[in-house]
């Protein structure tokens, strides 16, 4: 089976298509570092928009999600964005824990798995 790797790095790529998969790696918030919990939501949920339609699919076909928050104290806050942003009917098995993240500015980090054709 062929393994497609998406925006890789040294260090890491930011998804891989395997098997009808994708899987990306913790997404945070690029342009909205250091802005609020909802502002890097809104901006980790428009970069992993744009890795699954790069990896050909989309959200309607995740099928899980790992969330990280820095403080869970903002929960209902990511909760309001990505309640928004997720399809009605389709959404995926999510985990959301408490966790320090690479740097202080990042609040919130996400990385999911979703279904290629």
């Amino acid at each position: 089976m062929t393994i497609r790797r998406i925006k890789t790095g040294k260090r890491m790529s930011q998804a891989v298509v395997h098997g009808g998969t994708v899987t990306t790696a913790g997404q945070v918030a690029q342009k909205a570092g250091g802005e609020s919990t909802a502002a890097q939501t809104k901006d980790i949920l428009r970069e992993i928009d744009e890795l699954l339609a790069e990896a050909g699919t989309d959200k309607s076909r995740l099928l899980s999600a790992t969330i990280w928050l820095v403080n869970m104290n903002n929960f209902a806050e990511m909760n309001s964005v990505w309640d928004e942003w997720v399809v009605p009917g389709a959404t995926p098995t999510r985990a959301c824990v408490e966790s320090k993240l690479a740097a202080p500015q990042f609040s919130v980090e996400i990385a999911v798995v979703a279904a290629v054709d």
